[in-house]
């Protein structure tokens, strides 16, 4: 094969072909330092506003094109390698002494490598080649000369004619103004030599083991020099040391090893292949491409018929093309026609139209219908491009190219492209003896063969931007911990979070997950409390279950660097004035005493209390039980209203001091409790089995409230002094991330004093370094600040108006029928077998996607992670995963082979 390049200056192609072309890549991504600017990444669910904003720069960018640019939508193979180092970004290493015990992320990093070994993964990048033309004649007649000696030279054996220094910065300012135009649209920046060259690697490794787009874009090679006034490039020969032959024949599929008798070879030295048990080469429509890796089979299909109408929702073609089972590259060849040039042409098909009347007058048959549709979309698109100077029309030839290992899987992938397209109104076609022509356009740097134009598509640019050929979609972080997989795509997409960097991006670093009974929040809270430790990180959790969940999966998950605290049991003193120094032991003094006794901090009752835990903290030993005493004695010493609202207050305090389940408050013999936050603990479960709560219902009537018994009203209050416990533990070490982890919510959040301390984690927690892990049945249930919360999942949600909220909560529009069908029945549909852990996932950059969450394959993770009575979760390896389709989904297109 002969390759279309001559020269590579920076994103600069001298093209064999006499052409100079300017590559850009396309969405380069918010870490990509050298792109122009960085964006939001969109995921697959996108609110309408979003969808809008995304039309409109994509409208943008072409009308500010010219000329005939070309689009490339290729999908680099990613190897699990990859996600390797994407999860070990950031972590800092383990102690390399021979000692030392290996660091706990390793068996993580090893057990995803053991799931997504021998998954076909891809990523979909972006490519913009656009044509750069010169009003110079001297530089057109020697891109011309230097094209005619690259055909003379690669026969000679000599290197092609250097491009000169004049040439080189004269094509530089060209596409600084094409660059210029792009501004202000979609986010872009130059491509670099190596990933040029990668991309005609991967157009002929496809079906193979190809050269990895990472290794690519961190290259220097490939790259020309000006040496001595000339651009000197590195020869790009041995990309061509390939054979292409269209219709070649698969050995596994045909039967080669026996040729009929005589005659069986031709006068070329080929087999005929009629001589051969095969079918016929017009049956075999697809092109063989032979390498030193091994042979890889292609099909290229050109779109050939548009639908003239279709709706905004289901327009979106080239995004549809991520749910099949098989990735599908795209190459769009566009020529954009001014808004005056195209009337003209459109005015002219009017008077054809109106000359074809006229000759079917004559008949008795008369008009067909389709003279009057004809007439009728011309006049609409007359009108459409009159209505602004700077419309453009879009001729566009579209490829389709899927591979394969083999002809047959090849073959199948392709029908199956084409049944999908065909059920979209769209028809795409498979022409035989094209298939190299349809191929080498996908190439960067080559010319149309006049032969494809008549595949041209012809569209007004917001209709042809509809399609979303310039948008891509992306779910969860850069790198972290691998969560599972997305949903939204049919190849596997895994899916990755990382919660202990959203502060050093300037993000808040809390999540709220939102569902059922039984969806997977508590799973979901626990895998990310393990992450975070295992990355070097801290993570506390209060465990409020009777079974102690979360104190039996920290033993197993974290093995010997957890610690325990019983609350319940009064082993140790929780008592905030011996805690806590300074104002911080005042504050949650008070606050613990006015919603224990269910008093205003206004009231005269609430300033005895006020001044008697003033009075208890600036003493030798200060303790809620020097509060009480303090009380007692004001009873005494007071007059009037406060000496009764002392009385009153000491008396209620003795009844709650009195109960076991509040010693742990008021009981100054036992030792404080002190969470140690080190790196010797790295998870801490503070669980309070034993603490009852008031029923959720009482939390909406003070005056049911007030009536339910002392134990639950104990417990509420504690429990609000356990979470402020594990808050500032949390804001201790603000070089080290913390994760405070709380499932069901509500009981914090359902008091004045609890939404305040949501309050101050959501709001302080970031420069902190910490993080508000939250599970609730209800968006609600999450308080007022949960817009603050940057990380949001939704998992199955039946009912309607809670599946509403849970939409709202994650960004996208709760009155949208279908995705509230997806979330109160196709997320993890009960009774389905391997389709739990389904959520709707939002992370810091706005992108929302469907994915499922996977269980490491680590025994001392899943023996004790799930909580479903009589489940044990097996250790073994599970079967590739695969996404489920759902009703809310296109239809995907299943390959047999």
């Amino acid at each position: 094969m002969k390759v279309p390049i001559r020269h590579i200056a920076g994103h600069l192609i001298w093209s064999t072909h006499g052409s100079v072309w300017a590559v850009y890549r396309l969405h380069p991504g918010p870490d990509d330092a050298s792109g122009q600017h960085q964006e939001t990444v969109s995921g697959t669910h996108a609110p309408v506003q979003v969808r809008d904003e995304q039309l409109a720069k994509t409208t943008h960018l072409i009308r500010s094109l010219s000329g005939a640019p070309r689009l490339f939508g290729l999908c680099a193979q990613v190897d699990p390698g990859e996600i390797a180092l994407r999860m070990i970004d950031g972590v800092e290493p383990a102690d390399t002494t021979p000692q030392a015990d290996p660091h706990p992320w390793v068996e993580n990093v090893e057990a995803t490598l053991d799931l997504l070994e021998g998954e076909e993964m891809h990523r979909r990048t972006l490519w913009l080649a656009v044509p750069l033309h010169t009003e110079t004649a001297g530089l057109k007649v020697s891109a011309l000369l230097g094209a005619a000696w690259a055909e003379v030279a690669s026969m000679l054996g000599m290197r092609p004619a250097p491009v000169t220094r004049r040439e080189v910065t004269a094509y530089r300012e060209q596409a600084s103004r094409v660059e210029a135009a792009l501004a202000g649209g979609i986010a872009f920046r130059p491509a670099r030599p190596a990933e040029i060259v990668w991309m005609i690697q991967h157009a002929l490794h496809r079906g193979l083991a190809e050269p990895l787009l990472t290794e690519a874009e961190t290259s220097g090679l490939y790259g020309g020099q000006l040496q001595k006034g000339v651009l000197r490039s590195p020869s790009y020969a041995d990309l061509g040391q390939v054979r292409l032959q269209e219709g070649g024949i698969d050995p596994d599929l045909d039967d080669t090893g026996e040729l009929k008798p005589a005659g069986s070879v031709t006068r070329s030295g080929r087999t005929a292949w009629w001589r051969l048990r095969t079918g016929s080469p017009l049956g075999r429509r697809w092109l063989q491409v032979e390498s030193e890796t091994g042979v890889g089979y292609q099909a290229q299909l050109a779109l050939a018929e548009c639908p003239p109408a279709v709706a905004q929702d289901a327009a979106d073609l080239f995004a549809q093309l991520e749910m099949l089972d098989f990735p599908v590259d795209y190459t769009i060849d566009l020529t954009l026609v001014p808004a005056e040039k195209a009337r003209e042409q459109v005015r002219r098909k009017k008077n054809e139209l109106i000359d074809q009347a006229d000759q079917y007058d004559a008949r008795p048959t008369g008009m067909p219908a389709s003279l009057t549709e004809a007439a009728r979309d011309l006049g609409e698109l007359d009108a459409r491009l009159a209505r602004t100077s700077v419309e453009v029309e879009v001729q566009s030839v579209t490829v389709l190219t899927v591979w394969g290992p083999t002809a047959a899987l090849c073959d199948a992938r392709a029908r199956a492209l084409a049944a999908m397209l065909g059920g979209a109104d769209y028809r795409a076609v498979r022409p035989a003896g094209l298939q190299q022509a349809l191929f080498f356009l996908g190439l960067p740097g080559t010319v149309r063969n006049g032969v494809v134009r008549e595949f041209t598509q012809h569209q007004i640019s917001e209709d042809w931007a509809l399609g979303g050929a310039f948008t891509t979609s992306e779910v969860g972080d850069p790198n972290g911990m691998f969560l599972g997989i997305d949903l939204d795509s049919g190849t596997t997409r895994p899916v990755m979070i990382n919660v202990a960097d959203a502060p050093k991006v300037d993000a808040s670093a809390s999540m709220g997950i939102v569902g059922d009974l039984g969806a997977g929040k508590s799973v979901l809270q626990k895998l990310i409390a393990e992450a975070v430790w295992a990355r070097g990180g801290c993570a506390i959790c209060i465990d409020r279950t009777p079974m102690r969940e979360w104190a039996s999966f920290a033993r197993t998950a974290a093995q010997d660097r957890v610690q325990i605290i019983d609350a319940a049991r009064a082993e140790v003193s929780i008592d905030p004035l011996r805690i806590f120094e300074g104002p911080e032991g005042r504050h949650y003094a008070l606050s613990y005493l006015t919603l224990q006794l269910g008093i205003g901090p206004m009231s005269t009752s609430g300033e005895v209390l006020h001044h008697a835990v003033e009075q208890a903290a600036a003493g030798d030993r200060p303790s809620m039980h020097r509060v009480l005493e303090i009380l007692q004695e004001m009873a005494t010493s007071e007059v009037g209203k406060r000496q009764d609202a002392a009385a009153a207050l000491a008396g209620l305090i003795r009844v709650v001091a009195t109960n076991p389940l509040a010693q742990m408050v008021f009981d100054p013999t036992l030792p404080p409790v002190q969470p140690d936050a080190s790196s010797a603990r790295d998870m801490i479960v503070i669980t309070t089995a034993g603490l009852k709560l008031p029923p959720k219902a009482a939390f909406g009537n003070p005056e049911v409230l007030h009536q339910q018994p002392l134990e639950a009203l104990i417990g509420r209050a504690a429990l609000y002094l356990i979470a402020a416990l594990a808050r500032q533990t949390a804001f201790e070490d603000p070089e080290r991330f913390t994760a405070l982890v709380l499932d069901e919510l509500y009981w914090l959040t359902s008091s004045a004093e609890g939404t305040a301390l949501v309050h101050e984690i959501l709001h302080d927690g970031r420069k902190h370094g910490a993080g508000l892990i939250a599970g609730s049945h209800d968006a609600e249930e999450l308080g007022p600040d949960r817009g603050l919360m940057a990380y949001r999942a939704l998992a199955r949600t039946a009912d309607r108006d809670r599946a509403r909220r849970g939409l709202e909560f994650v960004g996208l529009d709760p009155s949208d029928p279908q995705l509230l069908r997806l979330v109160t029945t196709g997320l993890s549909p009960v009774g389905h077998a391997g389709r739990e852990g389904e959520f709707l996932l939002t992370c810091p950059r706005q992108n929302t996607g469907r994915i499922k969450v996977l269980i490491p394959r680590i025994p001392r993770i899943t023996t004790s992670i799930t909580t479903t009575p009589g489940r044990h979760t097996s250790t073994e390896a599970p079967s590739a995963p695969q996404p489920p389709a759902s009703d809310t989904a296109a239809p995907r297109s299943k390959e047999h082979h």
